[in-house]
């Protein structure tokens, strides 16, 4: 069974459970237009993976090129949470510096993973 975790904003308005299919330190980065200004590192969810605990009504949508993708963020404070992937949309991708009591800096460097190039685009 995979080990649960829970995912917070800043401010508290959103919580999430999350049950990542891989390990912390796995998490990897992408260099697609919007993810590389954003800066996350992301660790891959199944869908049945992730519960929304409280501040559903404080989550909004970006989407944006194929609409594929949806971005979820907290209206209030504006810290990503996480994602329906383009890459793989049968997961979430979510944001490894939103989980309690985890600091993307205690890891080493993370990898990346080619949004710029992506399949779909082709």
């Amino acid at each position: 069974m995979a080990e649960t975790y829970r995912l917070s904003c800043h401010c508290g308005a959103v919580a999430l459970e999350v049950q990542p299919k891989q390990a912390l330190a796995d998490a990897k980065r992408c260099d697609c237009s919007y993810c590389r200004r954003r800066g996350a590192p992301m660790l891959a969810v199944p869908l049945d993976g992730l519960t929304v605990l409280k501040g559903e009504d404080a989550l909004t949508l970006y989407q944006f090129g194929t609409h594929t993708a949806r971005h979820w963020f907290c209206s209030v404070c504006g810290i990503y949470t996480h994602h329906r992937r383009r890459s793989n949309p049968n997961e979430y991708g979510i944001n490894l510096g939103a989980l309690e009591g985890v600091n993307p800096s205690d890891f080493p460097e993370f990898g990346w993973n080619d949004g710029v190039n992506h399949p779909s685009d082709r």
